[in-house]
């Protein structure tokens, strides 16, 4: 008895990696049957087909700014930069798709005051430089109503004036102060309404609403009743009142 030959299965175990998983396995083998052709005249016309078919797989692209160069450095990519096409813009290398970013660089610096924050100090440096001493006294001025609003803000508490002040003037190193007669803006903390509380509101007041829904329709109902009671009384009294005796 002759031995049946099993059918090899196609599974995407032994298939070759997905270089850009976005286009697809036919695209891929579109762009390794140019990379195999033998003229460049060929390779040239094949690939502007296989880029006008990318662009069509993915229309987001078209949002992006110049998405032909996208494109066209997708397919050196897709065909692991062994393509030789006349391309409208320069080849890319691998070292330029898979350089790193350098690491993001978080500022260490210590605020003396978290609630101030860091750029209260700098208002602060940048007060204690001006000449003109008007100009000056309006600049601290607004630093003062600032840390007010915000010492507010951070601890959900009112504040003195005077706490302020003195805040103002351990930052400053006893550089900066106001006079004695000006008072900062009014900050007052107001907590926000917990949604429970508001939920319990409209609760109450639909069901009260519903109430007075049903009693407007009970009493429609109790008037609508007494009607059809009366039109009834009415017609049985004209049929016994128009009876004839014989």
């Amino acid at each position: 008895m002759a031995q049946q030959n099993t059918p090899e299965f196609d599974y995407n175990s032994t298939r070759n990696k997905l270089i850009l998983s976005e286009y697809g396995r036919n695209v891929q083998n579109m762009v390794k049957y140019i990379v195999a052709l033998p003229t460049k005249e060929e390779r040239n016309r094949y690939a502007q087909v296989v880029i006008d078919l990318m662009g069509f797989l993915n229309p987001h692209l078209r949002d992006v700014a110049d998405f032909k160069h996208k494109l066209w450095d997708h397919l050196h990519i897709i065909s692991d930069y062994k393509i030789d096409v006349d391309s409208p813009y320069p080849k890319p290398s691998p070292e330029a798709i898979h350089l790193k970013p350098q690491p993001l660089r978080y500022p260490h610096q210590r605020i003396k005051y978290k609630h101030y924050g860091k750029t209260i100090e700098l208002m602060i440096e940048k007060a204690k430089s001006i000449d003109d001493a008007d100009r000056k006294r309006h600049m601290v001025q607004a630093i003062a109503n600032f840390m007010k609003m915000a010492y507010v803000q951070w601890n959900k508490d009112s504040v003195s004036d005077e706490s302020i002040l003195a805040d103002l003037y351990a930052l400053s190193g006893g550089t900066l102060k106001l006079e004695e007669n000006i008072n900062l803006n009014r900050v007052e903390f107001r907590p926000i309404q917990n949604n429970s509380n508001n939920n319990q509101n409209n609760r109450g007041r639909n069901q009260n609403n519903n109430q007075n829904n049903r009693g407007r329709s009970n009493q429609n109902n109790n008037q609508n009743n007494r009607s059809n009671n009366n039109n009834n009384q009415n017609n049985r009294n004209r049929n016994n009142g128009g009876a004839k005796k014989y």
